[in-house]
């Protein structure tokens, strides 16, 4: 039997392996680093501890049994009076019983010894080997926590496309080094189509200097001046080059020449999981999986649905302006985003851990300086805000963003700014609201805003998922705030009456769900005294569905279980997958011939590869109901 030092020793080691092995390859959840470290201070000297002192030899006890039958005969007869068949034959057996005890080496047992780390007193080798595997946990944990905060950035020059229209493509610059200034911007037409188009490369602007107040970022607008779609590259005179390609004028859902309107949707990011020991400090496994796809997908833009960055993953470092700015610096330092964002223009929406994690304190705390490198880093480049900046009080900077591209017009919403605590109950007198009265209402007037001719779609991106299918933290999601949920459906299904369809994308949860929300059958509720039937409630189509698209993480650990379950009705699951650290959506709109019907098709991405898809069309709008349809029986037309 094993000391206590020993029993210590093993129990320790098989914790430390467990937890190090959840938190490299699964999760890098926050208490898991010094739980580890604990485990080996207690490790260590238990382990050495066990190998001085636990035996090397042990007493055997062997016991040998012998069993000897002995024949006799027993009398038998009645009334003492003896025959030839009065006795018989038994058989008796004698045992012995002879019990040595002696003093052997303990078994080996190499295996359990690799498995288990606990010390072998008749190996120094294989002691050795087993405590150098814990000390490589505890090394990897390590390594992983703190080699990325020695990564700071500083340094870091770069250049990344944000929002680009018809008529102006945004270029977020950072430079530090003031000696490379003044930055100049030029760009030239990819393929140029003469004589109308002009090959020379052209000066597109710059900026002059840079400062700490923006973190020596700034924002260079270029100007473009063809009105059709046209492919772009651009070059910076601190060497940062790339190219872009201009949507299709609105309305329209492809050009001959670049196919049709394709776009990307996703959200969290995070660094170096699963973990790999070879892989740069600052890798994101994700982004290598978007690279491999993106050349086949022609994608106009990537919108990223927030968890650009963990401010308190895989530690919480700091709640100073500094702290986040460096959080920021390290995803556009990693080797692996120039495959993904050289060439792709990225708009971002803002979500809880840019902050901290289930963020609902509006702009109070830490969100002032959380926000700073936010708005220096990925606000400037969005598209124009959805409400003019008076609007916005007291802020520089708008949250939420709405434009129009070929066939879609897009609303960006701030679900972390202006929402309500999230653990107030959600009562129809209680007020409770995900997006704060002004935003509701710039919201809802774009919904209700008419489309030119030829979009189809409203593209509504929320950083939290829309269904409240997800049981686990629903109050995080808009299942903890379905009195305004209600009021926005109810909008979102009157967009139908256009010839429009809704579609909503959102990310947070690390899997994917497909949902519908169907508007409700109305009642068919017979007169009274002599009346005749009438229809409760509002009369949608079904081809009002609102649908749902939630996919994420980009680069982050997934659920290893499924957590999405259907309630009612109300939210109808259509795909559900939990698996997968890398998830992305394409998403490919085509206007159908005769232009009064346009389809989506939906893609899923999982680790590189495309795992499903479906095809929406857009509602026909307000047509007549067909006779004889279950619609038509039900209102009487």
């Amino acid at each position: 039997m094993a000391i206590p030092q020993t029993k210590v020793a093993t129990g320790a080691s098989i914790a430390i392996r467990v937890l190090s092995y959840f938190f490299l390859r699964w999760a890098l959840a926050p208490p898991f680093p010094a739980l580890i470290f604990a485990l080996f201070a207690v490790y260590l000297p238990s382990f050495v501890s066990g190998y001085l002192h636990e035996p090397k030899k042990e007493l055997v006890d062997q016991v040998d049994v012998t069993v000897t039958d002995i024949p006799f005969d027993v009398d038998v007869s009645e009334n003492g009076r003896r025959n030839r068949d009065s006795t018989e034959k038994l058989v008796a057996e004698q045992v012995a019983i002879e019990e040595t005890i002696s003093i052997e080496d303990r078994p080996l047992n190499p295996l359990k010894t690799l498995l288990s780390g606990a010390p072998n007193p008749r190996s120094l080798l294989l002691s050795a080997t087993t405590l150098l595997i814990n000390a490589l946990c505890v090394g990897m944990v390590a390594d992983r926590l703190f080699t990325e905060r020695y990564h700071t950035g500083d340094d870091l020059s770069f250049a990344r496309l944000g929002y680009v229209s018809e008529h102006e493509a945004k270029l977020l610059i950072r430079e530090p080094d003031q000696t490379k200034m003044p930055v100049t911007v030029e760009v030239h037409i990819k393929d140029p189509h003469p004589p109308f188009d002009n090959p020379l490369w052209q000066s597109a602007g710059g900026i002059r200097f840079t400062t700490n107040e923006t973190d020596y970022t700034a924002v260079v607008p270029i100007p473009l001046r063809q009105s059709k779609m046209r492919t772009y590259q651009w070059r910076t005179s601190n060497n940062h080059s790339g190219e872009f390609t201009t949507p299709p004028p609105i309305g329209h859902a492809e050009e001959t020449t670049t196919g049709p309107f394709t776009f990307l949707s996703t959200s969290c990011i995070v660094s170096r999981l699963p973990y790999s020991p070879l892989d740069h400090p600052l890798a994101i496994p994700g982004f290598r999986y978007l690279a491999k796809v993106l050349p086949t997908l022609n994608a106009q833009f990537m919108l990223f649905l927030g968890d650009f960055i963990y401010a308190d993953v895989p530690r919480y470092w700091g709640a100073s302006v500094s702290d986040y700015r460096q959080k920021y610096r390290q995803i556009y330092a990693s080797p692996d985003w120039p495959s993904v964002g050289q060439n792709l223009s990225w708009i971002h929406t803002l979500d809880d851990h840019e902050i901290a994690n289930d963020w609902s304190a509006n702009s109070t705390g830490v969100y002032k300086a959380a926000f700073d490198p936010f708005e220096h880093y990925q606000a400037a480049a969005n598209p124009p805000p959805a409400r003019k900046a008076g609007g916005i009080a007291a802020r520089k900077t708008a949250t939420y963003y709405s434009f129009t591209q070929g066939p879609a017009s897009f609303f960006l919403l701030d679900t972390r700014t202006f929402r309500s605590d999230n653990h107030l109950l959600d009562t129809p007198e209680g007020h409770k609201s995900m997006l704060g009265p002004e935003q509701l209402e710039d919201f809802l007037a774009w919904l209700k805003k008419p489309e030119p001719k030829g979009v189809k779609w409203k593209i509504v991106a929320s950083s939290v998922p829309f269904t409240k299918n997800w049981p686990v933290n629903t109050q995080d999601t808009w299942g903890g705030f379905l009195t305004e949920r209600k009021k926005v459906l109810e909008a979102m299904w009157d967009v139908s009456r256009r010839g429009v369809g809704v579609v909503v994308l959102s990310g947070d949860r690390h899997e994917f769900a497909a949902t519908k929300f169907p508007p409700p059958v109305p009642v068919l509720v017979a007169g009274e005294n002599g009346e005749e039937n009438h229809v409760e409630g509002r009369a949608w189509p079904e081809e009002a569905t609102v649908w749902e698209f939630s996919a994420s993480p980009l680069s982050q650990f997934y659920s290893p279980v499924g957590t999405y379950r259907e309630r009612d009705g109300e939210d109808v699951l259509v795909k559900y997958i939990h698996k997968g650290n890398s998830k992305f959506g394409a998403i490919t709109i085509e206007n159908l011939e005769g232009g009064d019907q346009s389809s989506l098709k939906y893609r899923l991405f999982v680790d590189g590869e495309e795992v499903w898809n479906t095809v929406l069309l857009s509602p026909k709008g307000d047509q007549a109901p067909a006779r004889g349809s279950f619609w038509s029986k039900l209102i009487g037309v």
